[in-house]
This record gives structure tokens, sequence and C-alpha cells, in this order.
């Protein structure tokens, strides 16, 4: 199943067959004061930045959150959204569950965004799904609802069940939902990630739709997380994962490793792109930082 994303002249496909669509996080102002700081002055040279080094290292669409304390959601996720599409010629997720921003952002971005995110809750379902289906836009759809993140795979399975009726009822197709499983903490519960996991492979065979994977939170709490997220997203793209929310910087190569292995990188060549690409952004930075 294809799940087609657009920017002005560029089109991104989420793939049930792979290679994984890699979603840059960066733009999230959440535990990054300098990026909080650029929206609530409204100078963006940060915020291209971030955007900047994202495609340069991976990223095939770009998240975009400017939800902090201060900050009008109303006017900066569209002035920050459209900024970054008029500059970058890839598409936009757009970060929020607040209805007028995401109307205002709908209206002034190019091609087919994606929505991040809705999730089960009776509310949330009609608040947010017929403003995606007014603008065309794909979706996230998260396995929560009123009474919070089941620890069963069964109950999670069941409300992307319910998200994927309510998406269909409004004319939104499968194609265009795409289910996120959830991922809690394994220092919390140990069994957290195995949960994530069967949710994954139970979506995909019930459903066969595309399943996007967040992998930070897996790790919250615990020593040496890069190692930690690393290994969740490699055994999550195997269970099933089309797509990830994550740090390119960070998480570009064991993704582009994980598809080599699922046999979907014919001779290697995306893996060997990558890696010369990495190559020649370390020397620039490293002549950068050279000089006096």
């Amino acid at each position: 199943m294809n799940t087609i994303l657009k920017s002005t002249t560029n089109e991104v496909k989420i793939t049930t067959d792979g290679p994984i669509t890699i979603i840059g996080e960066s733009i999230n102002p959440t535990r990054r004061k300098k990026l909080t700081a650029a929206l609530l002055s409204g100078q963006l040279d940060y915020i291209f930045e971030l955007a900047k080094i994202q495609i340069e290292t991976g990223a095939d669409v770009l998240d975009i959150n400017v939800g902090a304390p201060g900050v009008d959601e109303e006017t900066m996720l569209s002035q920050v959204a459209q900024a970054v599409a008029e500059r970058f010629d890839v598409p936009i997720c757009l970060d929020s569950s607040n209805r007028a921003a995401l109307a205002a952002a709908l209206k002034v971005i190019p091609g087919k965004p994606l929505v991040n995110s809705v999730n089960g809750e009776e509310a949330n379902l009609t608040n947010l799904l017929p403003i995606i289906k007014e603008y065309g836009a794909a979706v996230i759809g998260l396995t929560m609802d009123d009474n919070g993140i089941p620890t069963d795979p069964e109950v999670r399975l069941r409300i992307a069940a319910k998200i994927l009726e309510r998406a269909a009822k409004l004319g939104i197709p499968a194609e265009d939902v795409v289910i996120d499983p959830l991922v809690l903490t394994v220092g919390a519960d140990q069994k957290a990630g195995r949960v994530t996991l069967d949710t994954i492979q139970m979506v995909r065979r019930e459903f066969g739709v595309n399943i996007n994977l967040g992998a930070s939170n897996i790790s919250f709490g615990l020593p040496d997380r890069h190692t930690v997220n690393q290994a969740f997203l490699a055994i999550g793209v195997s269970a099933g994962a089309s797509c990830v929310i994550t740090n390119p910087e960070k998480l570009t190569p064991i993704i582009r490793a994980s598809d080599l292995l699922l046999g979907r990188d014919a001779f290697a060549a995306r893996f060997i792109k990558d890696f010369r690409k990495r190559q020649t952004l370390d020397l620039i930075s490293d002549g950068a930082q050279a000089k006096p």
C-alpha cells in the first residue's frame, strides 16, 4: 500500500514494500530552548538550519511542531510551515492537534501534507478528521483513546480499526491513514517494546496499511539511549514499520542498513550513497571548524 505525500514539485511515497521513509523530527521545541526562542522572536533562520541539515542527512519529510509556552500556534504553525515549504522542496508533516492551527497551515502549504496526528479519542476524531478530509491531507493515527495508551496489542489493534473506519466514513481512504502503534519506555515496562512490535505485526496483517514508528520514547530514562534507539528501529523496520519519525542526523545509517539487510536496496546503492554523502558532510564540517 502506498501513501503519497507531495511538496511543490516533489513526491514521497510511504510504502509497505519499503524502503523506509524518514520524517525528520527536529523542528520541535520540546527540550529545545533555542528553537523556542526562535519561535517566540519570529526569527526563522535557526529553523531553516534545522530543516537543511535534516534533509542533507536523509529526511524525506519534515515534521513541524511549534507548540511551546507563549507561542501563538495558530499563527506560527502556518508561518513556519509555509516558510519551510517555500525554501525546501520536501513534503511537510504538520504536528499539531489544534484544529484552527491546522486549518490555517493546510490553507497555505503546497502539495499534499501529512498531519501528525489523530487518535481514537472521540472528541479528537470528530474535531480533526473533517478538516483533514477537507484539505486532502494524509494523517497519522495513534493507537490511544479516551482510556489512554493500552498495554494490550489487541486493544491497540481495535483502536486502529476505529480510526480507519471513521476515516473511511468521511471518504479518507486507507492509504491516506498511517497507523502509529505508539512506543512507551522499556525503562518503566520491560514489555513495552514487545507490545509495540506485536501491534505493528497485527496491524499490517489485518489492514495492510503503512505504519509509523517513533523510536525515541523507547529509551527514555535509560543510559546509552542511542544504542537502544538503534536496536529498536532495526527490529521495528523488520516487524513492518514503513516510516519513522526520528533524528536523521543520528539514525539514518541504521535505517539504510536495515533496508539493505531486508533486501530492499539493490546493489546496496542507497546505503553506499548515504555513506559517501555523510563522508562529504563530515569533511565540510571538519574544514569549517579548522578555519581560523
